[in-house]
């Protein structure tokens, strides 16, 4: 199908930039407790441009489709090819969006430690997906590109892409460092998100790839802000409380998690 010349190159380009960032192959050791650190404390959380490439394409793309005669056409192409394939339509997208940052919790519960204790990964992950929501939401309104099933007129950019790839790329920098595979086992889940938007005949293949685009940005910013951020918050964020707001449709709201 013609989604896939969109949605492969797109997460080769991920694996190619895990493998990139990884210079020494015997750091693949599952469950590894100790931290193997990948950069220095300062670059983590250091602005690198380079990693502005992958959104800036997914963003890009997004916004020519809006206009670009040839991008348009894939959209409507695309469609017309799954509309005859007709793919169940499910809603597993609603869920799997927040998967990678669950994961991230759920190995950390099991000993499987990131770069990050409780409170500082959930200060980044919020700051993420406040980031990705305020970009979201006002593009949608602003844009009023309508859906594909004709609903309404919020189609771009794709808040589920938007939060899938937000939370698939926190996992990924929290994990590079340990376990590559591991880190890269949010995208499936991120790349799933994505395409079922389109075969639930919710999203236009461009409005998916600049969701993806904004997740990863968001992601990429948060950690760049997290020193400040950290500082801002202090001791007033509680060590067991995880506040992650969420764009659906013209919907606007708040999931939390709770350890005990």
């Amino acid at each position: 199908m013609k989604i896939a010349t969109v949605i492969v190159p797109i997460f080769s380009l991920f694996v190619n930039l895990a493998f990139g960032s990884s210079d020494n192959p015997n750091r693949d050791t599952l469950f590894r407790n100790n931290f193997i650190q990948e950069d220095s404390v300062d670059e983590i959380y250091q602005v690198s441009y380079k990693k502005l490439i992958i959104p800036a394409i997914g963003i890009g793309y997004g916004v020519l489709s809006l206009t670009n005669d040839r991008l348009k056409e894939l959209n409507n192409s695309t469609r017309f090819e799954i509309g005859e394939h007709s793919p169940s339509r499910i809603k597993a997208d609603n869920y799997t969006q927040f998967i990678p940052g669950a994961l991230v919790y759920g190995l950390n519960a099991f000993g499987v430690e990131g770069k990050h204790g409780f409170k500082d990964r959930s200060i980044i992950l919020a700051t993420s997906l406040l980031i990705s929501t305020a970009i979201v939401t006002p593009t949608k309104h602003l844009v009023k590109e309508q859906r594909p099933d004709g609903s309404n007129n919020l189609s771009f950019p794709s808040g589920h892409t938007a939060t899938a790839f937000a939370t698939a790329h926190f996992m990924f920098r929290e994990y590079r460092g340990n376990n590559l595979w591991l880190s890269l086992l949010g995208y499936p889940f991120a790349i799933f998100t994505g395409t079922y938007r389109t075969f639930n005949d919710k999203h236009w293949v461009g409005d998916v790839v600049a969701g993806a685009g904004i997740g990863i940005l968001s992601t990429e910013v948060a950690y760049w802000s997290f020193p400040a951020m950290s500082k801002l918050l202090g001791n007033n964020m509680g060590k067991k409380i995880l506040i992650m707001p969420y764009c659906q449709s013209n919907k606007v709201g708040f999931n939390g998690i709770f350890t005990f």
